[in-house]
């Protein structure tokens, strides 16, 4: 992991929303290795009417472009995606140390169970598996992970 990139976190602002979706889309199919079928505008209703809401959205800027975004509130990760190509560079970390500094002390968090890289991330960071299920909508399974502050990995 290299710490030579200069990202700022920021809060989320609307004006971000029309570079946020398609970056949060590419993660999102990079990730799982599958095309989501969902039109770009719907994505975008349901990040202003369902995570907006719910969540506090930090974003990450590299030289005023977007490179991440992570949606949390004090017990969950709703969603945490760094842009392709950005990988590696420290900066899901900054924004995953964010929420757990934010947090009560737990957190807890789905991905894909297909998703390799994100949940050795996640297992890296301290977080463990936890429960393995099945996500409805996507038709794919799932992994929920929780992290306790104070566990041996728990540091980021």
């Amino acid at each position: 992991m290299s710490g030579d990139l200069r990202v700022e976190l920021a809060e989320y602002e609307a004006r971000w929303l029309d570079a946020l979706v398609p970056m949060w889309r590419a993660s999102f199919e990079h990730g799982v290795g599958i095309a989501d079928p969902h039109p770009l505008e719907e994505q975008r209703q349901y990040f202003v009417a369902r995570v907006l809401p719910t969540t506090s959205v930090r974003l990450a800027l590299l030289d005023g472009s977007l490179v991440g975004f992570v949606a949390a509130d004090r017990e969950s990760v709703a969603q945490l995606h760094v842009r392709v190509g950005y990988h590696g560079q420290g900066i899901g970390s900054r924004l995953l140390q964010w929420a757990k500094d934010r947090s009560g002390g737990t957190l807890w968090l789905y991905t894909f169970a297909r998703n390799a890289n994100a949940r050795r991330f996640y297992e890296a960071r301290g977080f463990d598996a936890v429960q393995f299920g099945f996500e409805p909508d996507w038709q794919l399974d799932d992994v929920k992970y929780e992290w306790r502050q104070g566990d041996r990995r728990a540091a980021a």
